[in-house]
C-alpha cells in the first residue's frame, strides 16, 4: 500500500481499554479487518499490551490492546493490570469498552477513575448492544454519561461490526494531524512467534475445561522454513500433571484438534503450507516465576521483585 500523506493525514496513538471479556479484542479485530488477537468467552484472555496498526488514506491509528482490568491474583495477574493502567500513558485518545448486557459494578468504577486520573480523552464504546432493547441502550448512555466526561457515547456490536465504522470515524476525528510512524503495510508490532503462540492459545482456550486456560501459556520454539512448508514447534504450559492430562485429552484428541484448528489460522496468517508439532509441558507455579514470565515475553520493569 502506498499512500501519499497530506496535511489532512491524522495519525495517533488509542488506548482501548475495559474490564474482562468487555469485547475489546473482538472489536479489534473487526476495526483492523484482520484476526490479530485471540477471542474467548472467558475473560482474561490478552495477556500483553499489544500494539495493531490500522493505515488508511486519511490516517494511521495504532491501537493498544490492553488486558482487562481486574484484581490481580498472581504475579502474570499484576503485570496484566499494570500493562492496561501503563497504556494510558502518553497516548492521544482511548476507546473505553464496556460489556453493555450487565450492570455497573466497582469494577467499572474503577476504570472510570484510572480514565479520570490519566486526563486522557475518551471514547465509551458501550458493546454489546444487540443483547439490548433500543430502550435500554438508551438507558445506559444516560446511566454512564453521568460519570463521566465523555467526548463520545457510541453503542456498538463488535461481534455483528454494527455501527463499529461510526466509531472508527470518531476515532479519526479525535487524533491531531501527524506522521505515518509505521509501514502502510504493517498491522503489528509483535513478532510472528508471538502472534502464533496466541493463535495457539485461543484454540486451547476454546477446548479445555474451566479450570485449566488461566493456567496456560505458549512458547513458541522453532520455526523453519522449508521448500514446501514452514514447520513451527510450540511447547503449552501447564501448572500441573492433571491439567497436562486434560490439554492432551483421551488418545491425544484435545492435542490433536488444537494443532488441526490453530494450523488453518496459522496458514492464513503465513500464507504458506504449516506443520505444527505442539508439546505439553509442566511448569509449577510459572504464573508467580519471573524468570518464566520474562521467557513468555512479558515486560516485567513496572512490577517490584
Amino acid at each position: 500500500m502506498k499512500l501519499e500523506i497530506t496535511k489532512d493525514f491524522r495519525s495517533g496513538f488509542v488506548s482501548v481499554i475495559g474490564r474482562p471479556n468487555a469485547g475489546k479484542s473482538t472489536l479489534l479485530n473487526t476495526l483492523i479487518g484482520q484476526k490479530l488477537l485471540i477471542i474467548s468467552d472467558k475473560p482474561q484472555t490478552t495477556r500483553n499490551r499489544i500494539r495493531c496498526i490500522l493505515t488508511e488514506e486519511r490516517g494511521q491509528v495504532i491501537f493498544f490492546d490492553t488486558p482487562g482490568i481486574h484484581k490481580p491474583l498472581h504475579r502474570l495477574g499484576e503485570y496484566m493490570l499494570e500493562a492496561a493502567k501503563s497504556s494510558l500513558k502518553g497516548v492521544d485518545l482511548a476507546v473505553y469498552v464496556v460489556d453493555a448486557s450487565v450492570s455497573l459494578g466497582r469494577g467499572e468504577e474503577y476504570v472510570l477513575e484510572l480514565i479520570k486520573d490519566s486526563k486522557v480523552p475518551c471514547i465509551l464504546a458501550l458493546n454489546k448492544i444487540d443483547l439490548l432493547t433500543k430502550d435500554e441502550i438508551l438507558v445506559k448512555i444516560a446511566e454512564f454519561s453521568k460519570l463521566a466526561d465523555f467526548k463520545e457515547i457510541v453503542p456498538i456490536s463488535a461481534q455483528k461490526a454494527e455501527n463499529t465504522s461510526r466509531l472508527l470515524d470518531l476515532i479519526f476525528a479525535y487524533l491531531p494531524p501527524g506522521p505515518m510512524y509505521f509501514p502502510a503495510d504493517e498491522i503489528t508490532d509483535q513478532p510472528e512467534k508471538f502472534i502464533i503462540a496466541e493463535l495457539i492459545r485461543e484454540k486451547l482456550f476454546h477446548l479445555t475445561r474451566e479450570e485449566v486456560p488461566h493456567s496456560l501459556a505458549v512458547l513458541v520454539e522453532q520455526i523453519q522454513e522449508k521448500k514446501t512448508l514452514i514447520k513451527i514447534e510450540a511447547v503449552i504450559l501447564v501448572e500441573r500433571e492433571s491439567q497436562k492430562g486434560i490439554v492432551i485429552g483421551k488418545g491425544g484428541s484435545i492435542l490433536k484438534e488444537v494443532g488441526s484448528l490453530a494450523r488453518q489460522d496459522i496458514e492464513n496468517l503465513l500464507g504458506s503450507k504449516v506443520f505444527l508439532e505442539l508439546y505439553v509441558k509442566v511448569r509449577k507455579d510459572w504464573r508467580n516465576r519471573q524468570a518464566n514470565l520474562r521467557e513468555l515475553g512479558y515486560d516485567l520493569s513496572n512490577l517490584k521483585e
